[in-house]
């Protein structure tokens, strides 16, 4: 009789928890329809290395390349700044592997160099001649990786509140992120990581943006939507693992990089400590164009965009000090 209750009781408990999942499944297939529905697509995709990259590319001229952080997307740079250049620029910013409409190359791992390796490629199958890369966050890392692996592949470097060193604690702060078994992660991105990142998504976002207010449209024409999906969280969760892997080793070059070099950093940033990534890089880098900003957090091409374009365009004069505004390397392409 106990036997034929336990065994009832055993039942029961799995019929509970595979409903459960089976509602976790059904609600991330739904947040991640609904992501697709309100932020679609806006640019061109191309094939590099098993990789297919989603990327905007507008305008002609000197080249600039975008590389957006930690678990955002192209629109960081294209709503935010894009409209704001004068012109003589060609402007392009892609969804790095994993990210936004990026779908990133079986057996990837998200490394520093391999991301940088990525971004090298990037700009030699659009033929860009040596552009000014941006790199926003963790972005900024994977440029100061491109700067001191691939200096030929460009002309200067601008990072926006860039992740430069490896900060003790890290792997406490980014939490449930950190999650180094892939089959975890494939599981975790299918079942409760997305219904409990709309759940507390704007909570995050506001620590984000703080001090500022997060805008009322970020979730779609911030493209902030688009984080709330599968491959999206399995991407993050990824960059997050391999930061640790390589990022000590790159801050040790930062002295090798000689090309034109700029760094905005908002003395309010709560994800990024001004002191432990921003001050300390006055003087690793030979020329370096330091721009503090008090009271600006961590998205400041959000806060601040005419700041922030003024503040590229300084490091463009730079990068491309002899080079005609428009010329044959530059054509868009199609």
């Amino acid at each position: 009789m106990l036997l034929s209750v336990v065994s009832w009781l055993l039942a029961i408990l799995l019929l509970v928890v595979t409903l459960a999942v089976a509602c976790l499944v059904l609600a991330t297939f739904w947040i991640a329809a609904k992501a697709t529905r309100l932020v679609p697509p806006v640019g061109k995709f191309i094939e590099i290395d098993g990789n297919r990259i989603h990327y905007v590319d507008e305008g002609e001229g000197r080249p600039i390349v975008f590389v957006h952080g930690l678990g955002a997307q192209l629109h960081h740079f294209r709503h935010t700044i894009f409209g704001r250049f004068g012109p003589g620029y060609r402007l392009i910013a892609l969804d790095r592997p994993g990210s936004g409409y990026s779908v990133r190359a079986a057996g990837a791992t998200g490394r520093l160099p391999e991301q940088a390796q990525l971004v090298r490629r990037f700009i030699e199958t659009l033929g860009l001649e040596r552009p000014l890369v941006v790199g926003h966050s963790l972005g900024g890392a994977i440029t100061l990786t491109l700067a001191v692996e691939h200096p030929d592949a460009i002309s200067g470097i601008a990072l926006l509140a860039p992740l430069t060193h490896l900060e003790a604690g890290m792997r406490e702060k980014t939490g449930l992120l950190n999650i180094p078994s892939r089959p975890l992660r494939w599981i975790m991105a299918h079942t409760v990581a997305i219904p409990m990142s709309l759940r507390y998504a704007r909570p995050t976002m506001e620590f984000i943006f703080a001090p500022q207010t997060l805008p009322a449209d970020y979730m779609t024409a911030g493209g902030g939507w688009l984080g709330l999906r599968p491959a999206h969280f399995q991407a993050t969760s990824a960059d997050v693992v391999a930061i640790e892997r390589d990022l000590g080793r790159i801050e040790q070059r930062y002295g090798e990089i000689a090309m034109p070099a700029g760094i905005l950093f908002g003395t309010a940033d709560r994800v990024l400590d001004f002191h432990v990534h921003g001050a300390p890089m006055q003087g690793k880098i030979g020329a370096l164009d330091f721009e503090a900003v008090d009271g600006i957090g961590h998205m400041p091409q959000f806060a601040e965009p005419k700041r922030i374009v003024d503040f590229i365009e300084r490091i463009a004069s730079r990068a491309f000090p002899s080079r005609p505004p428009h010329d044959k390397f530059n054509e868009p392409t199609g």
